[in-house]
């Protein structure tokens, strides 16, 4: 039996040459079908039916086109969590016989395997392994481990030793399979991240029938240097990588991580900054580029998304009106909202720069006494023990205020009636009597405050010593009647339940104006993305695989709402300075601008769509499945004849947010009409015809010939 060191440094299958964003969008359809009766294919993370991160969105979206493709021959496997299954997955007896009668195997030697349908759109059949269950045969695995791959698991890694359990539980699953099947098998699975990656080491060990594919979307060293705040992307070939993961303590994570993607037939990453990475710090140049997709849904009617958003933009700005109550002292159709979301990693996603251009953009407006507010959310899930009792009583007093204005409202109009009754003109005097004004002027009182509005939300539990709060205290922005920069730190995930900020995340996002994601260390970038699919521009950078895949489509990103900042080839202040740059003209844009410039990035919600990024999946499994089973499955590689990527040129006209549109919204300002004519209709039309659209890749294939390109 082959040692891991066989496959990790004289590894006898053959790797592919790196495909890049580029040649990828030149992808060819194949001529004839590609049959898949006799092929099975096993999706395996840690996150299926389990809300952890951002691999969860990524394999809840592409499930529908993946059903389609694959049909009843497509299972995802995850770890079994009572809480996620209660309310996401109906479990059911399997139809397959042959997978009936691995579970039935698995079940009666120890294990307890679940088998449903997830309740998400496609409806995916789900294998759900309960690694607890089976939490008696760790240490025996674990020695297993040791003696065959020569990797330790230390007993303290509690998420290292799940992963372990996860891994020979799938494995053995696979294997149990195979052996069940009547016929030869061609098995494809494909595993995401370090996570379920032993599971890949082992079925090459063990030498299983199985085409693996392997993809990480982020690598664990990757993203613990870039935390520690080194010249990662400058630096990435000078890392001595195993000491640098021994000194944080994660080699064993590392090299489960590293054997994955050194094992896998084929290997991926999601973008082709993360390529690069991979490359130097996993010691494998990537077979291919798997960009996240997103299951885009069109409106019927031509702009209802921007109806949608004034709608949630008026929700925002109620709690405003509470979060502020005492110093409203600013006009709220002049406010501009921005955000910030995702994991609570302070440098890696930006938040430092952000803070530092939020404090010089507040300069900027302060003295060229602009009238726009900007009120920027931080929305990063902290440690905290509840809601802040300044922050609750505002939203108290926002309700006791409406609640007073529509008791006099009534009074009003009870009197106005009877006055019409009689037929007489009101006397406008003596509508409102002295119970009116008593009630109006307590009403007013009570909105008075000593202190400044809140920061932050919550009781934070570690204040002293929390980045964001530090950072603020250290700029200076405390929200301040003088500033024109107002900050509010939301640090805990929105929800429509919450009794401060009902919105769900969504909402939220369809409200703001700007979503600004500065981050230094960003294998993809969902926040961005979902930005774009619901036409609310947004700031990334040319060191996330977004930003990167962005500027590889659009000739110019910033036309169509997406801004990319140089953080690769800047210094920090350098960067800094660029972002105030890109804030301070989103500020100057005019209602009408914006909402042209939505509109703009609404359009490119195609780009993002899994009905284009799904052909790279399908082209990965088609490469495995070509390595795995050659006699079956043929791998002829091909130059691309053109690129037939979606190609956005720069739009029609030449302002990169012309001022006038045709009553394109029912929020339109007679105020702007005398600006430059413009027409977004025909703009939109123009659009359609100069963007060039890819094919469309059939559901269905029926040759046991693979075509597909070289790198350029």
């Amino acid at each position: 039996m082959p040692s891991l060191s066989h496959f990790l440094c004289c590894s006898s299958m053959p790797l592919a040459r790196s495909l890049s964003v580029t040649s990828l969008s030149g992808l060819e359809e194949w001529d004839e079908e590609f049959d898949r009766e006799d092929a099975v294919l096993f999706e395996i993370a840690w996150e299926v039916a389990n809300k952890v991160g951002g691999i969860y969105t990524v394999i809840q979206t592409k499930a529908r086109l993946t059903c389609e493709e694959w049909g009843e021959n497509y299972f995802l496997v995850g770890p079994y969590m009572e809480s996620s299954v209660r309310t996401q997955v109906e479990l059911i007896e399997p139809c397959n016989a042959t997978l009936r009668r691995t579970i039935d195997k698995m079940n009666s030697s120890g294990c307890k395997v679940y088998f449903g349908r997830w309740l998400i759109e496609g409806s995916p059949y789900v294998i759900l392994l309960d690694v607890g269950f089976t939490a008696w045969s760790l240490d025996r695995w674990k020695s297993e481990l040791w003696e065959n791959c020569s990797i330790g698991v230390p007993w303290f890694d509690r998420e290292a030793n799940d992963a372990v359990l996860f891994g020979f539980l799938t494995a053995w699953l696979l294997g149990e399979f195979a052996a069940q099947c009547d016929e030869p098998p061609h098995i494809v699975a494909h595993f995401h991240e370090w996570l379920a990656g032993l599971g890949l080491v082992l079925c090459r060990q063990r030498q299983l029938p199985v085409a693996t594919i392997f993809t990480t979307h982020a690598t664990l060293l990757g993203r613990y240097l870039c935390a520690g705040n080194v010249d990662f992307y400058n630096k990435l070939a000078e890392f001595n990588v195993d000491k640098e993961a021994g000194d944080r303590q994660i080699y064993h994570r590392y090299c489960l991580e590293r054997a994955a993607a050194r094992c896998a037939h084929v290997f991926t990453t999601v973008s082709q900054i993360t390529a690069i990475e991979a490359e130097h710090l996993l010691k494998r140049k990537p077979d291919i580029v798997t960009p996240n997709g997103l299951n885009v849904k069109k409106f019927s009617a031509m702009h209802e998304f921007q109806n949608l958003h004034a709608q949630s933009k008026a929700r925002i700005q109620e709690f405003v009106r509470g979060h502020f109550y005492g110093h409203l002292d600013f006009n709220l159709d002049k406010t501009v909202f921005l955000f910030i979301a995702g994991r609570y990693e302070f440098s890696n996603k930006g938040a430092d720069i952000f803070l530092e251009a939020l404090a010089r953009l507040n300069y900027l407006l302060r003295v060229n006494h602009s009238e726009v507010t900007i009120i920027a959310f931080f929305i990063m899930p902290a440690r905290t023990n509840n809601f802040n009792v300044e922050t609750l009583k505002g939203q108290a007093v926002r309700k006791q205020l409406w609640d007073t204005a529509q008791t006099v409202k009534e009074r009003f109009g009870k009197k106005l009636y009877e006055s019409l009754l009689v037929g007489q003109l009101p006397d406008v005097s003596k509508m409102l009597d002295k119970e009116d004004f008593t009630m109006m002027k307590r009403a007013i009182f009570a909105t008075q405050r000593q202190c400044l509005p809140p920061i932050c939300s919550h009781n934070m539990l570690e204040d002293s010593s929390d980045p964001i709060l530090n950072c603020i205290r250290r700029i200076g922005l405390f929200n301040s009647a003088q500033d024109r920069v107002k900050v509010i730190f939301h640090p805990e995930f929105l929800s429509s339940t919450s009794p401060l900020l009902p919105m769900d995340y969504e909402e939220f996002v369809r409200g703001c104006h700007l979503g600004v994601f500065p981050s230094y260390y960003e294998p993809w970038g969902y926040t961005p993305a979902e930005c774009t699919v619901m036409g609310i521009p947004s700031i990334s950078t040319n060191l996330s695989g977004f930003g990167c895949f962005m500027e590889e489509h659009i000739a110019d990103p910033s036309a169509y709402g997406i801004y990319i900042l140089d953080r690769r080839y800047r210094g920090v202040d350098e960067s800094c300075n660029q972002l105030t740059s890109f804030l301070f003209q989103f500020c100057q844009q005019s209602r009408r601008q914006r909402i042209i410039q939505r509109n703009r990035t609404e359009r490119l919600s195609d780009l993002l769509d899994w009905r284009y990024l799904g052909r790279y999946y399908v082209s990965a499994r088609h490469m495995a499945l070509a390595k795995a089973f050659p006699d079956t499955f043929i791998y002829e590689p091909q130059e691309p004849t053109s690129a037939t990527g979606f190609r956005y040129p720069r739009p029609a006209s030449v302002p990169p947010s012309p001022a006038h549109s045709l009553h394109s919204s029912p929020h339109h300002s007679e105020a702007e009409d005398e600006e430059e004519p413009y027409d977004e209709d025909l703009e939109a039309e123009k659009d359609r015809v100069n963007i060039r659209q890819p094919f469309n890749l059939p559901n269905r294939n029926k040759n046991h010939t693979v075509g597909l390109p070289e790198k350029n």
